[in-house]
Order: structure tokens, then C-alpha cells, then sequence
């Protein structure tokens, strides 16, 4: 029976749409505020691999110089606006001043993590041809940085980063899904941003860059184990610039947020890249 001058509701409380609203990697870098100027110079120090000497015929030590180098990071300025006529939010469902807000914030922070991707992927260190994800290709991504001099013991600044493919193989392997061996236990308590396992802080990211672009699944994705002194993230000291408003002479909203920030590849020998096959979990 059909019903007669049936009403249509509509619900005034918006459902934010499935993506990334925040950013995952900035706490995994040396960051730097930038009070002026359009770039950032990281110093990375040490002692070139010198070993003890001692003293030479002549009775004189030898000695040896600090290595030095100087990592530019280049800041740019980078905006997510948007804009509705007074009109459109009008016949519009939903707090559509709210939602624009909110949809600047997170286009902003995603090119955030964006930008540090793109410098994780310069690194050089891999495991070879891309294979499904499985404990060996961890022990051997860690082992090359242990090969590399980076301190293996220094948990809280060592970070795992793998797409949801990968998470999807590793949770498959009892030392890594089983809350005995898990530091850090996400499934108790309040929820965790990082899964603390086999020395290393693990962070499951939907953006890591494939064969067919960031996001996705595919055959050849990057993932990767690295030292937060690998990676250098600079920004504008007031941090995010957020504006909401409102134009009475052409009556429109307007929401905008701005930054200005950089990332730069500080240590190659920091970062051990993964290349894993996630391609049998992609959606059928």
C-alpha cells in the first residue's frame, strides 16, 4: 500500500566520510620550529667511523676531524581553503560550516604525512624484490639497521611503518598478534596510536606509496623500519594557521588552513625500506 504524502527526514548531524583527518607521522621525526626564513639546515654529527689510535713514531697522537653534514629542509606554504555561498549552506543538510573546518584541518595534515613519505622513499636500504610481508622480512629490514650502526635498543624513537596489507599478514603471526609478546596492548585500555613489538613502534598507514599510487594495495608496496633521527620535519613555529569566516559583501563562508613545512632525509643509513607484496588482500 503506498502511503500518501509520505515526509522525508533528514538527519542534521553530518558522518564524517572514511579518511584521514590527522597526522600519523609527524611525532615519528626530529622536528623544528622555524621562527624565520624558508628553510631549515639539520646537523648530522659524528665521528666518521674513527677508531683509537696510538701514538705515531714521532711520539705525536694523530689526531682526527668530526664529520659534519648539513641536511637542507625547504619550507613551503601549503593551504587547504574552502568556500560556500551563503545559499548553499542554506539549502544545504548539515552544519556545512562545521564540516568545512574539519575538512580543511585534514586535507592539511594528510600532506603533512604526504611530504615525509616522499622522503622515506628516497632512502636506498631495501630487502629486494617485493614478496608477501612475513617475520623474516622484519628481522632482515632490522638487521640492516643494526648493520648500519643504528642503536636496536633505543625503542622509543624506532618506528615500524606498514601499509594495512602488511598488518594484515603480520597479524597472522603469533609473536606479533598475541598480547603476550605485545608491549603495548591496544585491544586494553585506552586506544593506541602505536603497537610497541620486537623493539619497534608500529604504525599502520593507508598512504604509504605503491605501484599504482598512494593508498590502495598492490604488488609493490614501500614499507619501512627507521630511526626518528633519520627523518627531519620543519614548520612554521605558530604551527597550523586556522581561519573560519564570514564575507558580507558577496555572502560566503570561507574556511582555511595554512602551513608552511618541510621534511628531509637526514640519515639514509636510518631507514631500512620493505617491499612487500600485498596484492592478494586488495579488494576482489
Amino acid at each position: 500500500m503506498a502511503v500518501a504524502a509520505a515526509v522525508t527526514q533528514y538527519r542534521e548531524e553530518h558522518i564524517a566520510a572514511f579518511e584521514q583527518n590527522y597526522s600519523i607521522l609527524r611525532a615519528t621525526c626530529v622536528t623544528h620550529a622555524q621562527i624565520k626564513g624558508n628553510s631549515a639546515v639539520f646537523l648530522v654529527s659524528g665521528s666518521g667511523g674513527a677508531t683509537a689510535v696510538t701514538r705515531g713514531t714521532n711520539g705525536l697522537i694523530p689526531y682526527g676531524q668530526t664529520t659534519n653534514t648539513q641536511s637542507t629542509c625547504t619550507l613551503l606554504e601549503k593551504h587547504a581553503p574552502f568556500e560556500m555561498t551563503g545559499f548553499n549552506i542554506f539549502a544545504s543538510q548539515g552544519d556545512q560550516r562545521r564540516i568545512m573546518q574539519e575538512t580543511t584541518m585534514a586535507v592539511l595534515n594528510r600532506k603533512v604525512d604526504d611530504d615525509i613519505i616522499a622522503q622515506l622513499d628516497t632512502a636506498t636500504n631495501d630487502t629486494g624484490t617485493a614478496v608477501k610481508p612475513s617475520l623474516e622480512m622484519v628481522v632482515w629490514a632490522k638487521t640492516i639497521l643494526g648493520n648500519n650502526f643504528v642503536d636496536l635498543s633505543d625503542e622509543d624513537n624506532l618506528f615500524g611503518l606498514i601499509s594495512p596489507a602488511f598488518e594484515g599478514y603480520m597479524m597472522q603471526i603469533t609473536e606479533f598478534a598475541s598480547a603476550d609478546y605485545v608491549d603495548v596492548k591496544p585491544f586494553n585500555g585506552p586506544t593506541k596510536k602505536f603497537r610497541r613489538w620486537m623493539g619497534l613502534n608500529w604504525i599502520t598507514h593507508s598512504r604509504l606509496t605503491n605501484s599504482i599510487g598512494a593508498g590502495g594495495t598492490s604488488t609493490s608496496e614501500q614499507c619501512y623500519l627507521f630511526h626518528r633521527n633519520a627523518i627531519g620535519h620543519a614548520v612554521n613555529k605558530p604551527g597550523l594557521d586556522v581561519k573560519v569566516g564570514y564575507d558580507e559583501e558577496q555572502d560566503y563562508s570561507y574556511a582555511r588552513v595554512s602551513g608552511y613545512f618541510g621534511s628531509k632525509l637526514l640519515q639514509n643509513s636510518g631507514v631500512a625500506m620493505m617491499k612487500a607484496d600485498g596484492s592478494a588482500y586488495a579488494a576482489a
